[in-house]
């Protein structure tokens, strides 16, 4: 970076790349917008998740919805506050997984690397199966084909981030802008009304099976907890933010504190008012739009506005997870074919991966967002306590003026969003949360495996150290694979020739008349090249090669196999071409240590 702005100074004309002008940062709104939706549409099932936890004690218990929410906004502060000093402190961007290694050490990032995966699966799940529930809200005849209608989402998101297209901020200010202004006005005019304006969905019979003790208050608290996800992007993204992008991004980060909070404690209001409990084949936020504007065209234009809002929040992952699988990549502790990017700016491998561990998690609890809920919020307070650990380190490591009370301040931040995973791990377990117990440290496991792995493979290739001088062969062999005299022959011992050495050209033949053949037309075209014809009564071609092959490797000398395919110009006619060169290439790989090398002659039709 340093040497493309010294290179700009001296060249003014050399025009910027996309991305390196300030014009294509962001500036607070558009980075509201661009970052804070997962986080402003946990709305759509974090106050619903409570009501969930707390109608097992009748609807009495629904007064309890208020306290809590207040308690999960004390939270929320305490996040913002601390992320705030993120922003300050890792300007570069403030990821749990970079925070860790960082801070904390290999092994801790291990286990930030794990969760955030765990986080960014269950993100894309959980806002698709939320927005299923929100359009079945508004049209109840799709209440049985949420599954379906998930997978399709799903499977548009992937096409659209295979191809490279990403949402812009300015392109995501108008959803963002509606959603907020929609679930506002469900909070205004819900409470400007003195009773309902409709009511929705079917009622269930509900029956107390607890009471409103501790434990109850703990499962609904851990259950609203899910209404925090996202609020830690802001962070990880401050280097895309205009100049000066510190403060630009702390604002950012209250702004979404600010607008978070109403919408949670303007809901929670009106649960608490109205006592709204769950219905059949609606959502609670479907219930209070209904409540507020009545079931007209606002109705249905929020239900829509949400499923569209929750959409592009599932999005987001697409943008999080393969950036990440990437640094893993290079890190050595995911396989390197995941850092690598297409032709379009894509890390394809990344959304592929996403997009198939999503697809099962969705199809194995059949799209039902409140199966989820308990799995969702474990890896984002893992991540929260892990960003806050780091700071806490960096501080007592750095003792910058003032250092004791920002430590106090994270190491707060760090204490409530441990015990506030601790709650959820207790709380969730029967319901699903074991299955995160499981996987995060079989994915630690299988990083540090890979890890391993790759430093096992550069000690045995010396990989940082200089090697001798390199050795010369005492001559090289080229052998080409052929089967009739063509042009496509002329080009591989054109080509066998200018690599240097000895040339033989191998022919397997089952009929000795073509045999025969084969050898008199070699011998009026007279290349200059010695041709070796391979009797094989049982009329295999790969064998008889790969065995000439591992003959000829036998003395010690260089050998190369040159092997020629053609190519046709249109995908389609490939399988009208026989694949016998790629599966020789295989079995030769597999099972000598000779040069192995395709030759392509495309073709014109």
């Amino acid at each position: 970076m340093a040497y493309g702005l010294a290179r700009r100074e001296l060249h003014p004309r050399v025009p910027l790349r996309p991305g390196e002008g300030e014009k294509d940062h962001l500036t607070s709104l558009e980075g509201l917008a661009a970052l804070s939706l997962d986080a402003l549409s946990s709305v759509a099932y974090g106050p619903e998740a409570i009501v969930l936890a707390l109608v097992a004690a009748g609807t009495g218990a629904l007064t309890a919805t208020l306290p809590i929410t207040l308690v999960i906004t004390f939270l929320l502060a305490v996040l913002v506050v601390s992320y705030g000093q993120v922003i300050a402190v890792h300007p570069d961007g403030g990821g749990a997984y970079a925070v860790s290694k960082r801070d904390l050490g290999p092994t801790v990032s291990l286990l930030a690397a794990a969760s955030l995966v765990v986080d960014y699966v269950l993100t894309v799940a959980v806002s698709l199966a939320a927005g299923s529930d929100a359009l079945a809200s508004a049209f109840p005849s799709l209440a049985h084909d949420k599954l379906v209608i998930c997978l399709i989402g799903l499977a548009l998101l992937t096409a659209v981030n295979l191809r490279g297209i990403t949402a812009g901020a300015r392109v995501l200010m108008l959803p963002t802008a509606l959603f907020v202004v929609s679930v506002l006005g469900v909070v205004v005019l819900g409470l400007a009304r003195s009773h309902p304006a409709a009511v929705v969905g079917t009622p269930q019979p509900l029956h107390a099976q607890e009471t409103l003790g501790i434990l109850l208050i703990l499962k609904a608290f851990s259950s609203g907890c899910s209404a925090l996800t996202g609020v830690e992007a802001i962070a990880n993204a401050v280097p895309t933010f205009r100049a000066p992008r510190v403060k630009r991004a702390q604002r950012t980060e209250l702004m979404l504190g600010a607008l978070l909070a109403l919408m949670l404690i303007g809901l929670a209001v009106l649960i608490r008012r109205d006592h709204v409990a769950p219905r059949g084949n609606v959502t609670v936020l479907a219930q209070l739009t209904a409540g507020a504007f009545g079931t007209g065209w606002a109705y249905y234009a929020t239900n829509l506005v949400v499923t569209l809002a929750l959409l592009l929040a599932a999005n987001t992952s697409f943008g999080g997870l393969p950036v990440l699988m990437s640094l893993l990549a290079r890190d050595n502790r995911l396989p390197h074919l995941f850092g690598l990017r297409a032709e379009r700016p894509v890390y394809r491998h990344g959304v592929v991966a996403l997009a198939l561990l999503a697809a099962v998690l969705l199809i194995a609890v059949d799209a039902n967002t409140h199966r989820l809920i308990p799995l969702f919020a474990i890896g984002v307070f893992i991540g929260f306590t892990l960003s806050q650990l780091g700071l806490v380190r960096h501080w007592a490591a750095e003792r910058p003026g003032g250092w004791r009370h920002r430590a106090l301040i994270n190491g707060i931040g760090a204490l409530l969003t441990a015990l506030a995973a601790v709650i959820l791990l207790t709380t969730k377990f029967l319901q699903g949360a074991w299955v995160v117990v499981i996987a995060v440290p079989l994915m630690m496991l299988l990083f540090a495996r890979i890890e391993r792995y790759y430093g096992e493979v550069g000690e045995e290739l010396g990989l940082g150290r200089i090697p001798g001088p390199p050795a010369p062969p005492p001559g090289s062999l080229v052998i080409v694979p052929l089967g009739e005299v063509s042009k496509l022959a002329q080009r591989a011992v054109s080509a066998a020739v200018a690599l240097g050495g000895e040339v033989v050209v191998v022919a397997v033949q089952s009929d000795p008349d073509k045999a025969r053949a084969l050898q008199e037309a070699w011998d009026r075209w007279d290349p200059g090249v010695r041709l070796d014809v391979i009797d094989s009564p049982h009329r295999s071609l790969v064998q008889p090669i790969v065995a000439y092959v591992e003959r000829a490797a036998g003395d010690r000398r260089q050998v190369f196999v040159l092997i020629p395919e053609v190519e046709p110009r249109r995908r389609r006619y490939e399988i009208l071409q026989n694949q016998r060169g790629l599966l020789l290439a295989a079995v030769l790989r597999a099972r000598t240590d000779v040069v192995v090398c395709m030759l392509p002659y495309r073709l014109s039709v």
